[in-house]
């Protein structure tokens, strides 16, 4: 499913955790079962917090949903040693701090927050439970840390290049564009890579942008599928014909636009190939796969086998922690040329920016 070594082996573990995260409800409850983190994994008691759109959004979320089954299944967990909650649209970073506390004063030991969101919140609570282990996904230790943080970071930008890379290879009209879910620098990483993998291809390529939300409208832009369709819509009837979207649940907005224009689309986080639906199916060309369930999984794991890190932990193209996927065949002639400049990227070749 994915082109890049050790790839395969990480999807025939979660293929099936994958297609249970895009379904379910958005909160499980628990019972008093169980004892704190980092003990053996039948006592383990997980919380996850996740971003707005929650299991089903087929992308961001569900990935971390799918990292939280596995440990689930390999853990031997009880369903009641695992309790998620999820976020809900216009909060405020007081009403994330309240659903962390409400996991950490619960007795969950890990707590994972799936967001940049949280950092904030996070930094609230973290100090007031210093024996909870917190991980939170795609926050910096400038967002936020402490010596019972991990931040689990990707390299989004690399990832990103070599799908900019694709986009300039099989654009024909020499133009694309791209759609952010948030004006915020972290999706400011992915159309820093994307644009100049396309350029590197072809310097003179016309590259659209837009952004569908800012920090000040509480990123709703991850969850309004209405916006992305319209955003891609300007670009596809401008002359582009390839987008990629970075804006989470809003994707399926941006694959609705490709089909009804007869263009193309780029995925984000999941291989969106397999999970966006047979409806979008046939436009969605790559997906800048993102392992955030690697990043999950091997946080959970630490703290059951006692080896807790704080500060970051970046899963680039080295750890196969980004890449890209080739399902539906559409890039399978220039799948040679992508790894060739992934191999580049590894080898400190090609540097990729981040703004």
């Amino acid at each position: 499913m994915r082109p890049v070594r050790g790839m395969a082996l990480v999807a025939a573990l979660l293929i099936g955790s994958m297609s249970l995260a895009a379904c379910g409800s958005n909160d499980k409850a628990t019972n008093t079962g169980g004892g704190g983190g980092g003990g053996a994994g039948s006592s383990l008691k997980i919380g996850l917090a996740y971003d707005i759109g929650g299991r089903g959004d087929k992308s961001f979320n569900d990935a971390a949903a799918a990292g939280l089954e596995k440990a689930q299944s390999e853990f031997g967990l009880a369903k009641g040693n695992v309790k998620e909650l999820s976020a809900r649209a216009g909060e405020t970073d007081a009403d994330r701090a309240q659903r962390l506390e409400l996991l950490a004063k619960g007795g969950f030991n890990p707590v994972l927050a799936i967001g940049f969101a949280y950092a904030k919140a996070l930094s609230q609570v973290a100090p007031k439970y210093k024996n909870v282990k917190f991980g939170i996904v795609d926050a910096t230790v400038d967002d936020v840390k402490g010596d019972n943080i991990s931040n689990l970071v990707f390299a989004e930008e690399q990832g990103s290049y070599l799908v900019g890379a694709a986009a300039a290879l099989k654009s024909q009209a020499g133009h694309i564009g791209f759609v952010g879910g948030c004006d915020v620098p972290l999706i400011h990483k992915f159309e820093a890579g994307y644009d100049a993998g396309a350029k590197k291809i072809k310097p003179d390529i016309k590259i659209d942008s837009k952004y569908l939300s800012t920090p000040q409208q509480a990123c709703s832009g991850f969850n309004d599928p209405a916006a992305g369709k319209e955003a891609a819509k300007g670009m596809y009837d401008g002359g582009a014909d390839i987008v990629y979207q970075a804006a989470g649940g809003s994707g399926g907005g941006v694959f609705q636009a490709a089909k009804a224009a007869n263009k193309l689309a780029i995925g984000v986080d999941s291989d969106q190939y397999n999970t966006a639906g047979p409806e979008v199916q046939s436009v969605i060309m790559t997906s800048m796969v993102k392992h955030v369930e690697v990043a999950v999984f091997t946080f959970l794991k630490q703290v059951k086998d006692n080896q807790f890190k704080s500060g970051p932990q970046t899963f680039d193209l080295k750890v196969d922690g980004v890449g890209f996927s080739t399902s539906g065949g559409k890039i399978d002639d220039i799948k040679s040329q992508l790894d060739d400049l992934r191999q580049q990227i590894i080898d400190g070749k090609i540097t990729v920016p981040t703004q």
